[in-house]
């Protein structure tokens, strides 16, 4: 096996216009793909990817132990969490410091866990550090 990188995260989604609402109108993720269900977010690196989730499978995933953080880079935290709450996104929870910066996460319109992360650490565009990846803990 010769894996490259990641290239998409796959999200299942109980209503795909809302969500497309939520990551491309509110979050600001450019669409780069749309097929009727499927809709690839994001224009280089790993994209963000929604399918219609099952109507009848159990919807898992959304916990802090055991489910689903998608975690993004930001360049300021705190306007972001102020602008969130302006467009009515649940704060799941509110900023707090850690050693490589400060760190808020939110809910999506599935009960999906989206870390919001302003490093502190002099290259802005590397996403960990060491910091133990976008924990809520």
């Amino acid at each position: 096996m010769n894996i490259k990188k990641v290239g998409n995260v796959i999200l299942a989604v109980k209503d795909i216009d809302k969500s497309i609402e939520f990551y491309h109108e509110i979050i600001g993720l450019p669409i780069k793909n749309q097929r009727r269900s499927w809709v690839d977010l994001g224009l280089s690196g790993s994209l963000l990817s929604l399918h219609p989730a099952s109507l009848t499978a159990q919807h898992i995933g959304s916990s802090i132990e055991n489910g689903i953080t998608i975690g993004f880079l930001v360049g300021d935290v705190e306007s972001a969490v102020k602008e969130l709450k302006e467009k009515g996104v649940t704060i799941y929870r509110d900023i707090i410091e850690k050693d490589a910066g400060k760190n808020a996460v939110i809910l999506d319109p599935d009960d999906y866990l989206i870390s919001l992360f302003e490093p502190i650490f002099e290259d802005k565009d590397q996403q960990t550090s060491g910091y133990h990846g976008f924990t809520p803990a």
